[in-house]
């Protein structure tokens, strides 16, 4: 796409006239645009916006039907609608009642199928208009709808709403019994499955049992039960429509994923950022102060802070102001080591600013294990811990087998995984440096190097960690009893999460070995640190040398 708007201050270009007078505000540090409530200034209506939902913590709005607070009358207002409006056009099939003919209609077709909305270009059908303009732009490539802080564009709204939560840190679904707020629903769902221990939806094929009805539907998909999804030219089934469309492009040869760099076309999204590694060591953005280059622009925009001194992170507490936003973190650290501990142990007395650091403590003093296996008589506190047990003992079935090695896995997923480490595959990629995983949870802990986020904080010195191991063994350097003991060294340890840990030095197969003595190890990270022993060798001939 032609850029033709250039920004005169950093030579950034633009494809819209609007877009560059919006971006020129950033260097003119023109705030027209300020906060009725704290006085703060802003360049862009919508920083000022976005600003707002700071203060949305004083909703005094309040429905007078469901008691739902709003941050303005105007929100009020149209929510009040959604308990006053009259809904005379009601389904015969369903019952369901709507307010007005056009989303009558649209609902109708969700029981008839009818599909009137064809694309005229490869002849797909859609129920509603909206879901064949959306489809439309998988062949005009357009994205019509851009972020105004990142400029990164998007073909579907929605989709760039989720994005904007990056930017606010926005997190509107919050979990009723902990308070923890999350950006995404579906992340909340998977999290009010760790507070559930009933868990009523079972898997007719497999007898896997899940807390939400929502995760046994995803789950029935792994076994094929469900596959909505058709391919019209080889009648193969998927269960979910990106994997169609992914599918699809087998047949087609589509590569709707192009490079901005070199212009080269790719069919996945997976494959591009892959590509663009390629290009990562080509530094083509240059500061125009002390001509360093980098090879993304938010690099370039964090440096440039440097020069100008600009500090856009402040402290909500003491209004210190930072120009990265990992200052900012470290910094609130020094507030949180003072903060209230209102959850007390009345074993102890010892106190907590969180109620999970409670119950990890009360495990310290819960002698009492009613949990017992009824195959070998072995006790545990938690009911947890006696179900991962019982695994042990059904070793022998594992219905899942990789058709490369042999291995036989007890659950689909782990078989999945597995494969992986036979076809190199890294579906899993980071859209900050493009580096690529196999599986999602490492992913989210690679993203942590690059948010300087640090999720488990020490309430006995407020220190913080970005992985949970981390966090656990530092734990242990403040507990002097160590009530966990391995049954197969006698070593102890203060917290049973790093028993577990420990007890893989046992049972783990050392599936890493060195290339040059072959030796073997279970962990990739000691592998590591035994080879920096033959590199020093190295070295100590080559001084002698």
């Amino acid at each position: 796409m032609e850029e033709p708007y250039t920004c005169v201050f950093c030579n950034k270009a633009f494809s819209e006239q609007q877009i560059l007078n919006k971006h020129l505000l950033t260097h003119t540090k023109e705030k027209q645009y300020t906060c009725d409530i704290c006085s703060k200034s802003f360049s862009l209506q919508q920083n000022l916006k976005r600003h707002l939902r700071t203060h949305r913590k004083e909703e005094p709005y309040m429905c007078n039907i469901c008691n739902k607070p709003f941050f303005s009358l105007s929100d009020l207002e149209i929510h009040t609608e959604t308990h006053t409006k009259a809904k005379p056009y009601t389904c015969d099939i369903c019952n369901k009642s709507f307010s007005y003919p056009s989303d009558f209609e649209r609902h109708i077709r969700t029981h008839t199928k009818e599909k009137p909305y064809v694309c005229d270009i490869c002849s797909e059908a859609f129920s509603q208009q909206e879901n064949l303009e959306v489809h439309l732009r998988t062949h005009t490539k357009e994205k019509p709808f851009a972020c105004e802080i990142c400029h990164k564009a998007f073909s579907q709204k929605q989709v760039l709403l989720v994005h904007l939560r990056r930017h606010t840190k926005e997190k509107p679904y919050e979990c009723d019994i902990c308070r923890k707020g999350f950006s995404l629903k579906s992340t909340l769902l998977r999290h009010l499955g760790t507070h559930m221990e009933e868990k009523p939806y079972i898997c007719d094929i497999c007898n896997k049992a899940f807390s939400l009805q929502k995760n046994l539907k995803r789950h029935l998909r792994t076994h094929g039960k469900e596959n909505p999804c058709m391919c019209n030219i080889c009648n193969k089934p998927f269960s979910y429509p990106s994997d169609l469309e992914r599918h699809i492009r087998t047949h087609t040869k589509e590569k709707p994923y192009t490079c901005d760099v070199c212009g080269k076309a790719y069919s996945e999204t997976g494959h591009l950022k892959r590509h663009l590694q390629v290009h990562k060591k080509e530094k083509l953005h240059v500061c125009n102060i002390c001509n360093k280059a980098f090879s993304y622009p938010s690099d370039l925009e964090r440096h440039i802070r440097t020069h100008t001194i600009e500090k856009p992170y402040v402290c909500d507490i003491c209004s210190e102001a930072f120009s990265q936003q990992g200052g900012l973190k470290a910094h609130l650290l020094k507030h949180t080591k003072t903060k209230e501990k209102p959850y007390t142990c009345d074993g102890c007395g010892k106190s907590y600013s969180k109620t999970w650091s409670l119950k990890r403590h009360l495990q310290v003093h819960k002698k009492e294990k009613s949990h017992v296996c009824n195959i070998c008589d072995k006790a545990f506190s938690e009911k947890k811990f006696l179900k991962n047990h019982l695994l042990t003992h059904t070793k022998k079935e594992k219905p899942y087998v990789c058709n490369i090695c042999s291995k036989a896995f007890l659950w689909p997923q782990n078989l999945e995984v597995h494969l992986r480490t036979h076809t190199k595959e890294k579906p899993f990629a980071c859209e900050i440096c493009h580096k690529a995983f196999s599986q999602k949870h490492v992913l989210l802990m690679h993203l942590r190097r690059h948010t300087k986020e640090k999720p488990y904080e020490c309430d006995q010195c407020g220190k913080a960690f970005s992985l949970k191991s981390t966090f656990l063994r530092h734990l242990g350097t403040h507990m002097e009893e160590k009530p966990y003991i391995c049954d197969i060294c006698s070593k102890a340890f203060p917290l049973q999460e790093v028993l577990k840990r420990h007890l893989y030095v046992h049972k783990k197969e050392k599936q890493f070995e060195c290339n040059v003595c072959n030796k073997s190890f279970s962990w990739k990270s000691h592998l590591k640190k035994h080879m920096l022993t033959h590199t020093k060798k190295k070295l100590q001939v080559f001084v002698i040398c």
